[in-house]
């Protein structure tokens, strides 16, 4: 069993900087990815960067060099600093962890993710 906890969301306005961390407990050893989700409103939900075993990253192509994630295995912390906030990232965000050990082009995809948190709302106005 992997606890995941989520907190920073906030309203904020267009450009400035929001910090994701995600708390981690549990069976944490075993989760071979973590990664950040989010959902819109009205929409599915995507992936917007994920880690892997290997320590590699990916990021969603919206992302555009603007969010930068962060994966502190001593505290079990995966922290997404998000910049340049523009309103259409207004969203749920959820952190999420993985058994399995995916391929990398597989990373953002939710369906591969078993353990979620609560989630943390963005909004971002302009």
């Amino acid at each position: 069993q992997i606890d995941l906890l989520e907190y920073g969301g906030g309203s904020v306005q267009s450009a400035v900087s929001l910090r994701l961390p995600c708390l981690a407990s549990g069976y944490t050893r075993s989760a071979e990815s973590m990664g950040w989700f989010r959902q819109l409103p009205g929409k599915e939900c995507e992936g917007v960067s994920a880690i892997d075993y290997d320590h590699s990253i990916n990021y969603g192509d919206f992302v555009e060099g603007r969010f930068t994630l962060f994966h502190d295995t001593a505290k079990n912390t995966l922290t997404l600093q998000m910049n340049s906030l523009k309103p259409e990232d207004t969203a749920m965000y959820y952190c999420a962890a993985s058994l399995i050990k995916m391929r990398r082009h597989s990373l953002l995809e939710d369906k591969w993710y078993y353990y979620w948190g609560q989630g943390t709302p963005v909004t971002v106005s302009s």
